[in-house]
C-alpha cells in the first residue's frame, strides 16, 4: 500500500487485528525485513511496517536525518489516524524509534529496540560513512552489500542458511542510491541518544543476536541499563543469530515480540 502524503509517499504493509505496531527496518535494507513477523503477530497487533524514507517504495526526494524519519512515521501514523503504536526498530530503525521518543512521544505506546546502540557515531565511523557514501556514487548500491553482508548475518545463518544470506545480499543491493546515501548521512550525523533513553516511561522491550558484530550485546545491554525504572526494561537475546535476527531466526523473535506484547494488554 501507498501513504499519499504532501509531496511524499510512504510504501507500507498494514496486516491484522489488536493494537497498532509499527515495524522500522534497518540500513540498507526495507519493509520486508519484517515479514515475518508481520504475518505471524498479525492475529496478535496490527502490524504496519513501512519502508523508510528513501528505500523500498517510499519517496527518495526530501532531507535526511533520524528527526525526518521520525516526522515521517508520525506523518503515517496521522494517514492511518491512530494515536498511538508500538514502535519496534531494528539497527537504523531504533534510531529512528528514539527519535520517536524525543520528538512524538505521546505517539508512543511502548518500545522494541531491536540490535541498535544509543551512543552516536565516532569519528572512525564517521569517516567510513564517509568512504562508503563516495563508493555508492561511483559503483551504486551494491558496494554496500558486498562491504556489509559479513557482518549483517552470524556465523551460523552464514553456515546454515545460505538462502537467507543470499535473500539479504538481493535487499540490500536493490536500494536506490539516493536513499542510500541519505541514510549513510543520517547515520553518520545522528544525535546521542543516551539522555534521550533516560526520559522514557513507556514500557520497552532490548532484543539482539548472540553473534551482533555490528552493534553487540554489550550496546543491548547498556541501552536496557539506561533505561529507567519506569519503562519496565525486558533484554531479550537471540541465540544463533547475528545484527538481524528476525531474519535469521524469525521464531524466536516473533516469540519475544510476542510475550512483551502481551504484557500490554
Amino acid at each position: 500500500m501507498i501513504a499519499q502524503l504532501p509531496g511524499f509517499q510512504i510504501g507500507y504493509d498494514d496486516q491484522g487485528d489488536g493494537p497498532p505496531m509499527l515495524f522500522l527496518h534497518g540500513f540498507p535494507h526495507d519493509r520486508t525485513l519484517w515479514a515475518s513477523q508481520r504475518v505471524a503477530l498479525s492475529p496478535q497487533a496490527r502490524c504496519i511496517v513501512p519502508d523508510i524514507r528513501g528505500f523500498g517504495h517510499s519517496s527518495t526526494h526530501g532531507s535526511y536525518s533520524m528527526d525526518q524519519y521520525a516526522d515521517d512515521v508520525a506523518a503515517l501514523l496521522d494517514w492511518l489516524q491512530l494515536e498511538q503504536a508500538v514502535i519496534c526498530g531494528l539497527s537504523m530503525g531504533g534510531y529512528i524509534a528514539m527519535a520517536m521518543w524525543r520528538r512524538h512521544p505521546e505517539r508512543v505506546r511502548a518500545l522494541v529496540f531491536c540490535d541498535t546502540k544509543a551512543g552516536p557515531d565516532t569519528e572512525e565511523g564517521k569517516s567510513r560513512r564517509d568512504e562508503l557514501i563516495a563508493l555508492v556514487r561511483r559503483d551504486g548500491t551494491r558496494v554496500i552489500a558486498d562491504a556489509q553482508i559479513t557482518g549483517m548475518v552470524g556465523s551460523m545463518t552464514r553456515e546454515r542458511r545460505p538462502e537467507v544470506v543470499a535473500s539479504l545480499r538481493a535487499m540490500m543491493g536493490r536500494q536506490s542510491a539516493a536513499g542510500v546515501i541519505g541514510a549513510l548521512q543520517a547515520l553518520r550525523d545522528r544525535p546521542d541518544s543516551r539522555d534521550t533513553l533516560k526520559s522514557v516511561s513507556v514500557p520497552s522491550l532490548v532484543v539482539v543476536g548472540e553473534d551482533d558484530a555490528l552493534t553487540p550485546i554489550k550496546e543491548a545491554r547498556a541501552i536496557a541499563e539506561a533505561l529507567p525504572s519506569a519503562a519496565r526494561v525486558r533484554l531479550e537475546i537471540i541465540a544463533g543469530a547475528g545484527h538481524v535476527p528476525c531474519l535469521e531466526r524469525p521464531a524466536a523473535t516473533t516469540h519475544a515480540l510476542s510475550d512483551f506484547l502481551s504484557t500490554l494488554e
